[in-house]
């Protein structure tokens, strides 16, 4: 047999035998991811709470964050004109995007890069921001703090 002759059935040798295997990756099982369903309600379902703290938590730190809570960085405080009450509020400021913290002192939210001032109930108290932290439902389930992310 002639070199020429070699690597003609050689390469044709590789064609055939990686065929399979291009077959299969075309399939659409192979294309598609399998995915299991759950029966279980996710944080990010409309109208979900989710736990995001307890009741001794939040009296021991005089606030409750959780930067990763499904709708962005959350804070929960007193309400300061009403103690029986808790407010809950995206923690991203309005005017750049910077994670606001909150002040026992001002009793307000302050943010660190632009030294944006926002009032207990959300509202704009010194610029330059000029909207209002977003607000979400907030509700205690016996000991726990339930925030719902829509």
């Amino acid at each position: 047999m002639d070199r020429r002759a070699f690597l003609l059935r050689v390469g044709v040798g590789v064609l055939a035998s990686s065929l399979p295997v291009a077959i299969a990756a075309c399939t659409p099982e192979a294309t598609q991811p399998t995915t299991q369903q759950t029966t279980e309600p996710t944080p990010s379902t409309a109208g979900a709470f989710t736990a995001v703290g307890t009741i001794q938590d939040l009296d021991k730190t005089g606030f409750i964050q959780d930067k990763k809570f499904a709708a962005g960085p959350l804070l929960v405080v007193r309400d300061p004109s009403d103690k029986t009450k808790l407010l809950a509020f995206n923690a991203t400021c309005t005017h750049k995007g910077c994670v606001v913290d909150w002040s026992d002192q001002s009793k307000g939210f302050l943010c660190p890069c632009h030294a944006t001032e926002f009032k207990a109930d959300g509202s704009v108290a010194k610029g330059p921001a000029t909207q209002p932290l977003a607000k979400f439902a907030v509700k205690t389930e016996g000991n726990s703090i339930l925030v719902s992310a829509s």
